[in-house]
């Protein structure tokens, strides 16, 4: 089965409890058309660069499913029906990401060259030339 990234914007007033019910409620409709919901994120309340809908933050969520598309069309009608999702965007992907989402991942250094998403950064620059060189 196909691989997707799905990632809402749910309104900011409401409360962690009720983003989790929403969620479960969309992994739900995943699950019960034989698909997994591999990876479950929230990113938290997080400030909108510009006004959405009158607000000005948003819970933020991720979601990594391997589904047929029939499920992922159905999960899409259900969070265009829902009023307190403000914003949503699927994606395919290759494959399911191991480990934290880069916005979940604070662990590191910005040089870290062990991220895949840091090997092209202007720190590692000089590191990925001595690596070549070697």
């Amino acid at each position: 089965m196909p691989y997707y990234e799905t990632v809402l914007i749910a309104r900011q007033d409401l409360t962690d409890t009720q983003v989790k019910d929403i969620i479960a409620h969309l992994s739900k409709i995943i699950t019960d058309a034989k698909g997994n919901v591999h990876k479950t994120e929230f990113w938290g309340l997080k400030n909108f660069a510009y006004k959405i809908n009158k607000s000005r933050k948003g819970h933020y969520v991720l979601l990594e499913l391997d589904t047929q598309s029939e499920a992922l069309h159905e999960m899409e009608r259900q969070i265009r029906l829902h009023e307190d999702i403000l914003r949503h965007q699927t994606i395919r992907i290759e494959a399911i990401t191991e480990g934290p989402s880069v916005m979940m991942d604070k662990g590191g250094s910005r040089d870290d060259d062990r991220k895949p998403y840091n090997k092209d950064n202007k720190y590692n620059k000089d590191n990925n030339k001595e690596k070549d060189a070697a």
